[in-house]
């Protein structure tokens, strides 16, 4: 039996969890008039990525791909990233950092849980162009 349709390959949910990552960290550099500024952009999304790569490799996320994992590295990487990025940056803390933290909650999930149906739709479309073709 084939790939379960809500499981993507590894390679594939690595790929677009970085992705949605940096596209986060990207609209958020934007967002804050900061540019695009490169030095900017890495500050920022640095910390975020080694978090969620270092968790997700503890958690075995992308061993076993799939909804329960992407939201269990979700929930504890991207407050560490936050916290090793106000650090680096100096900031936000206190009240400051519980706002942004919740913002960056919220968003980060939307751009992950975004980018994970993307995936599964471009599998769904992927199969149903293979089911077409018949064999020669």
């Amino acid at each position: 039996m084939g790939r379960s349709l809500a499981r993507p390959s590894a390679r594939a949910a690595a790929a677009i969890d970085a992705v949605a990552l940096v596209a986060f960290v990207v609209v958020g550099v934007i967002q804050h008039d900061e540019g695009l500024a490169m030095s900017g952009i890495v500050r920022t999304g640095a910390p975020l990525l080694a978090a969620w790569f270092a968790v997700a490799l503890v958690v075995g996320a992308y061993r076993r791909p799939g909804w329960l994992t992407l939201a269990l590295t979700w929930v504890i990487a991207v407050p560490i990233g936050l916290v090793v990025r106000s650090a680096i940056r100096g900031g936000p803390w206190g009240r400051g950092l519980l706002i942004f933290g919740s913002v960056a909650m919220a968003f980060t999930l939307a751009f992950l849980f975004g980018g994970r149906v993307g995936l599964l739709v471009a599998s769904l479309v992927r199969r149903a162009r293979e089911a077409r073709v018949e064999p020669v």
